[in-house]
C-alpha cells in the first residue's frame, strides 16, 4: 500500500498557518487534481476561499476538541475520503509528540513539518509558554517567523529554535512577507584573540555559533569551565568536556559538548576541568556528518561552579 504524505503546518492561533496553507494549496505542485484532505484543528479569523479548495480538490474535515483527535480519527479520515495527500493545520496548543513516538497510523507518514510564529508576539510566548513552544520546535524542519522587524533581537529568536532543534531551518519575513536576513550574530567574546576565552553565560551561544559557522572556528582556540562525560566504549584519552543546557524549562535539560582528544589524559565523566584546546572540522560518526572536534592542548581539574546550568539566550 502507497503511502500517504501528511503535511503539518503548526502554530499558535493567528501565526498565518491558514493563509501559508491556502498559498500551498493553490501552487501547482499541489493542484495537480489529485485528491488532498485538509484537517483543521482551529478556526482563526482568515477563512479559506472555496474556490481554491474546489480547484485543488480539497475535502475540509474540522476538529475542535484535542481529545478527538487521535489515530482511530485519522484511519476513519482515510477510510472515508481516500486522501493521495493529507494537509493538517494544527492548532499550536496541542500536543503533537504522540504524532512522532507513536507514530501515525498505517500508510501515513508525515512528510513535513512547517512552524509558523508571529514575531511580533513571540517574545510574550516565549516567557509565558516555552515549554510549549519546545514541544513545537522540536519536531519541525522548517520555522518561519513572520510580521519581523529589523528592530527584533532575531538571533535571539533563532537561539530559542536550535537551543531545541539545531537541524530546523529557520527563515524571517517582515509584514509584506518579504525575506529579512538578519546576518551572523556577532558574538560577545573576542574571536581574534590568541585564546578565546568563553565565560559561562556565553557557552550556550558558543555551542551553537561553532556547529553554524565553522569558518569562524576552524584552527582557533577556546578555552572555557567544562564537565567531563565519558560515554562507555570511549578510548581512555577521549572524551567531552560540555555543560548541563537548560532549552526551555527544569524539566528539559540535556548535555551539550564537542569531542575532544586529550593525549595523555587521564580523566572521569563528573570530573571538572579548565580545557584549553583547538578547534577542527572532521567528520564524526557520533555526529553522523562533519563536525567541531576539540583537541586539547591544556587541561587542569577545577571546581564546580556555583550554576551548573547554561543557556541559549
Amino acid at each position: 500500500m502507497l503511502e500517504i504524505p501528511v503535511y503539518m503546518i503548526t502554530g499558535f492561533l493567528e501565526s498565518g498557518k491558514t493563509s501559508f496553507l491556502q498559498d500551498v494549496l493553490s501552487g501547482e505542485d499541489f493542484a495537480d487534481g489529485r485528491s488532498n484532505l485538509l484537517i483543521l484543528c482551529e478556526e482563526g479569523e482568515t477563512e479559506y476561499d472555496p474556490q481554491v479548495l474546489k480547484d485543488g480538490n480539497v475535502t475540509v474535515v474540522t476538529v475542535e476538541d484535542e481529545e478527538d483527535f487521535h489515530p482511530e480519527f485519522l484511519k476513519k479520515c482515510v477510510r472515508e475520503y481516500k486522501p493521495h495527500r493529507v494537509f493538517l493545520e494544527m492548532n499550536g496548543m496541542w500536543d503533537i509528540k504522540w504524532m512522532f513516538e507513536e507514530g501515525l497510523p498505517a500508510n501515513l507518514e508525515i512528510a513535513q513539518v512547517i512552524t509558523l510564529v508571529d514575531g511580533s508576539t513571540f517574545s510574550v510566548y516565549l516567557n509565558n509558554m516555552r515549554s510549549i513552544l519546545s514541544n513545537l520546535f522540536q519536531y519541525t524542519e522548517m520555522v518561519m517567523f513572520n510580521r519581523c522587524t529589523q528592530d527584533m533581537d532575531l538571533h535571539a529568536f533563532r537561539r530559542s529554535v536550535r537551543g531545541v532543534n539545531p537541524g530546523a531551518m529557520i527563515y524571517f519575513e517582515d509584514v509584506n512577507q518579504n525575506p529579512i536576513d538578519p546576518g551572523m550574530e556577532q558574538p560577545p567574546y573576542d574571536l581574534n584573540a590568541d585564546v578565546i576565552e568563553i565565560e559561562d553565560m556565553d557557552y550556550g551561544l558558543w555551542f551553537l555559533d561553532a556547529t553554524d559557522n565553522p569558518e569562524r572556528y576552524d584552527g582557533k582556540k577556546v578555552r572555557f569551565l567544562a564537565k567531563v562525560m565519558r560515554p562507555k566504549g570511549f578510548p581512555e584519552d577521549t572524551f567531552i568536556p560540555g555543560r548541563n543546557a537548560m532549552t526551555c524549562c527544569e524539566d528539559d535539560i540535556r548535555f551539550i559538548g564537542y569531542l575532544c582528544k586529550a593525549p595523555g589524559a587521564k580523566l572521569k565523566s563528573r570530573d571538572w576541568v579548565w580545557i584549553t584546546a583547538t578547534i577542527r572540522y572532521e567528520y564524526v560518526k557520533d555526529y553522523g556528518e562533519e563536525g567541531p572536534v576539540l583537541y586539547a592542548e591544556e587541561w587542569t581539574k577545577a571546581e564546580a561552579p556555583k550554576e551548573d546550568l547554561v543557556y541559549f539566550n
